[in-house]
């Protein structure tokens, strides 16, 4: 009993001061592990076994860890070093590609396609948010076509405002279609041991359908806006493509290692290459051929996300050793009455609504352990509830400016470059879209795997 108190005091003051925003996140999250392993681990429970789990160490040895042929990757608690060697991985590639120009060339190309037309260009923006935001973290998706976006107003005289904000619902909610979209997913997916296609061909299903809904409601509220002021531009005065790739050998080495990632994605269930093992890969082969190897790929990754990831995983799995988690499962299964339905609504919308003023990363990763719990006590497939986490915790991210970090990146861009998106102005037209897609959502989890 003394454990869990102190557990659940450990987690209740890091959420807060991660949600105060007064320090940076993966500050609280630190200090919030070594507390839960000296107090509750050490002091309250006198447990090595409990210290050993959570960290979690014990599967870099296990050869399932690395490859595993004709069965899922084992779901495993405390650390999920799963999510984190593939997100450093990701990390590393996206930087990588970054430098030598790919996805400002991406965006300057499609917009030379479209002919600098503003509603098209407005279209092909969200769907080009949404479909890279499957593959690549959302956060670098609106940090470059933020950027291109209002480059582009500048020339050719339209409110960038219009425009960034369906791009950034748009990342968030490509993100949710795949296991490698959003750091929720890969959270799940990993622990779950759930493959790329798993989400493909059900939150991805649902995600597509979602999105057309945007587009139809977004261009309705925003193609007029857009055309204000605008004006044809002159093809001549726009900048060349090709004049945004910086080394070309790097541009075409850095396009097949992505390719070659996206396929080893999609195909890993079949050649039990694991999650981890494609991190790694994308990593060392971004690393070996970087032809920017002095300009220090390694500095440019995010290092504080990567420790907030430990943190967290070590917080959230002392609720797990102290049997907190099962608590919570069991009072989400008495306020549903047992009701598959009922439950999915409940896990679906409290996802969305704390997913919209938190930063949904420690929510998936503190819900994981509840839905295994929850299949378990009341025999639902765990599939069922892991697609309502992931649906609820990345679209409800869309809600608010703060819901999701990509949100906080995209209007931080837009009012540094002279466009404030206010908290008004950000929810009029963000909170009835995210309410439509969970709408969707909820009858689409109905008709797939309730009824």
């Amino acid at each position: 009993m003394v454990s869990q108190i102190f557990a659940v005091i450990i987690f209740i003051t890091m959420f807060a001061c991660i949600i105060s925003g007064k320090v940076e996140r993966y500050i609280p999250a630190l200090i919030g592990a070594a507390a839960m392993i000296i107090v509750v681990f050490g002091i309250c429970m006198h447990s090595t076994s409990a210290i050993l789990d959570t960290l979690n160490l014990r599967c870099f040895t296990t050869s399932e860890f690395w490859y595993a042929p004709g069965i899922s990757e084992s779901a495993s608690s405390g650390i999920n070093w799963s999510t984190i060697l593939f997100f450093f991985g990701m990390m590393v590639l996206v930087e990588g590609m970054g430098k030598v120009g790919f996805f400002r060339w991406l965006c300057l190309w499609l917009a030379k396609a479209v002919r600098y037309r503003i509603v098209p260009i407005f279209i092909t923006f969200m769907v080009l948010s949404a479909v890279l935001s499957m593959f690549i973290d959302s956060i670098t998706v609106v940090l470059f076509l933020t950027a291109i976006t209002i480059e582009l107003s500048g020339l050719l005289k339209f409110n960038p405002v219009y425009m960034i904000l369906p791009e950034i619902f748009c990342a968030n909610l490509g993100g949710a279609a795949t296991m490698s979209g959003d750091p929720p997913n890969i959270i799940i997916g990993t622990s779950l041991g759930l493959t790329f296609m798993d989400f493909l061909t059900n939150t991805g299903i649902i995600i597509l359908i979602a999105l057309i809904a945007m587009i139809i409601y977004f261009y309705l509220c925003f193609a007029k806006k857009l055309k204000e002021g605008s004006h044809m531009a002159d093809s001549s005065a726009m900048p060349d493509p090709s004049s945004a790739i910086s080394n070309r050998l790097g541009f075409m080495i850095s396009t097949m290692i992505f390719l070659m990632v996206v396929f080893l994605l999609v195909t890993h269930a079949q050649t039990g290459i694991t999650v981890a093992s494609i991190g790694i890969i994308a990593a060392v082969l971004t690393l070996v051929t970087s032809v920017d190897v002095k300009g220090g790929l390694l500095r440019g990754i995010d290092w504080k996300t990567i420790y907030f990831f430990v943190g967290l995983f070590i917080v959230v799995g002392g609720l797990e050793q102290t049997h907190i988690l099962d608590l919570l499962a069991d009072l989400i299964s008495r306020a549903s009455g047992g009701h598959v339905m009922v439950m999915v609504c409940v896990i679906l919308w409290f996802s969305a609504l704390a997913s919209a003023i938190i930063d949904n990363i420690p929510f998936a990763a503190t819900m994981v352990p509840v839905i295994k719990a929850l299949a378990i006590t009341q025999g639902i497939p765990v599939e069922t509830l892991a697609w309502t986490l992931a649906l609820g915790t990345d679209i409800g991210g869309n809600a608010t400016p703060i819901g999701a970090s990509a949100n906080v990146v995209g209007t931080s861009i837009a009012s540094r470059n002279g466009h404030h998106i206010t908290w008004g102005q950000y929810c009029r037209y963000a909170l009835p879209a995210t309410i439509l897609c969970l709408v969707i959502c909820t009858v689409m989890l109905y008709i797939l795997h309730v009824r």
